[in-house]
């Protein structure tokens, strides 16, 4: 019998949740500047990459944004100057802070190889990185993982954070997998019987048990971990994991609500509320990890952009190019890299959006090479087959 003593609420519901995800627990790696973390953060809806980091230089700027315009660097409530032509929306505060030390990429005019504006055709394509939205593909970062970890299984070495397991690390085997609840505890009587009802199951005993190990692993630094299935709450649960000498090395959440099709706002409303909240959950994340954070990087990327111009609802709707982010102790920051395509009308893409220029691909090819030491060969054949391009120079040491 499977002794129960100090287990409570939160292992008793998460091994529940775990029963049909499959999972294991993390093995043991070592704890070295070649030991790399990585961090994935998908903003579900489409976030308004010209919100984020307006192109304030660009000289059709504030006439094709309207009302969306920000200000410019040192007026009231105006952008946070980047390179003297981009900037960051004033709420990005702490961001800027890590884009001054150096420890912060800022992308723009990026996207998927998609450009339908379709939300779920478009995740599709970003998450499997693959050109076109196939129901029966695994994820890129799932198919990373067989390069990665050296005979570990993918449930040892990933984990996905929240509520369901997002397609980037959907494959053959799943991936670890935790996710916050605000449930009573169980009584003792309860959890004695769960757990004899399913210790001679040789496949249900062990899952259930791995799911109790993991509450418990992540349990033991800071104690239990509670709070509402959001951003905040899963980010400090990710650097816990990954930040342990035997957790694992990568960790992927997502975040909605960022589909801004009315009253969108500047620097005040419902926009605005999200990039503060994204900024308060990337400068707690940097120092939850400690000293870990100088063997991070952390992506932020969303499906799609936004229209360059306001709707008739003071929103915006579906477009194509948008913005990314890279950040971390291990990121060669502070500057923007974009090959910037103009906001003139016939400038836009289809006259409205913005024209991608950089295929998201390369940013996570390179990253997969540079930081995460994956065989360059490996990442064009498997991962994105048949695309050779990543963007260089994103590592201190890449």
């Amino acid at each position: 019998m499977i002794m129960l003593s100090g287990i409570g609420r939160r292992q008793f519901i998460q091994a529940c949740s775990l029963l049909t995800l499959g999972f294991t627990t993390p093995i043991s790696f070592a704890n070295s500047i070649k030991d790399p973390r990585l961090v994935v953060i998908i903003l579900r809806g489409g976030m308004d990459g010209l919100a984020a980091v307006p192109a304030y230089g660009d000289p059709f700027y504030r006439s094709s944004r309207g009302k969306l315009a920000l200000n410019t660097p040192r007026m009231a409530e105006g952008a946070i100057d980047l390179d003297g032509f981009f900037g960051l929306n004033p709420n990005f505060k702490s961001l800027a802070k890590l884009y001054r030390r150096q420890e912060a990429l800022v992308f723009q005019a990026i996207a998927p190889p998609y450009a339908q504006r379709s939300h779920f055709y478009a995740q599709d394509v970003l998450e499997t990185g693959l050109t076109a939205p196939l129901g029966h593909s695994s994820g890129w970062l799932y198919r990373a993982l067989t390069g990665l970890t050296a005979g570990r299984s993918p449930e040892q070495y990933a984990y996905s954070l929240g509520a369901g397991i997002p397609r980037i690390v959907q494959g053959q085997v799943p991936v670890g997998a935790w996710a916050p609840d605000r449930l009573p505890d169980p009584d003792e009587d309860t959890l004695e019987r769960l757990m004899a009802l399913y210790e001679q199951d040789s496949y249900l005993g062990p899952k259930l048990q791995a799911g109790f190990n993991a509450d418990q692993m992540i349990n033991s630094m800071g104690g239990k971990l509670k709070g509402r299935n959001n951003l905040s709450t899963v980010a400090k649960a990710a650097a816990r994991f990954i930040t342990r000498i035997d957790g694992p090395r990568i960790a992927v959440m997502d975040s909605s609500g960022w589909d801004t099709h009315a009253w969108q706002g500047t620097t005040k409303g419902r926009l605005a509320n999200r990039f503060r909240e994204l900024d308060t959950v990337l400068e707690n994340l940097m120092h939850d990890m400690g000293s870990v954070w100088q063997q991070t990087a952390v992506l932020v990327v969303t499906e799609f952009g936004r229209t360059v111009a306001v709707n008739g609802t003071s929103g915006t709707d579906h477009g194509v190019g948008s913005a990314a982010f890279l950040l971390g102790g291990a990121v060669r920051g502070g500057r923007v890299e974009s090959d910037w395509p103009g906001l003139a009308k016939n400038q836009l893409f289809e006259g409205r959006d913005i024209q991608p220029t950089l295929d998201m691909r390369a940013l996570f090819a390179g990253v997969l090479h540079q930081h995460m030491g994956l065989d360059r060969n490996f990442v064009e054949d498997v991962v994105f087959p048949g695309f050779r391009d990543q963007v260089r120079g994103l590592f201190r040491t890449g």
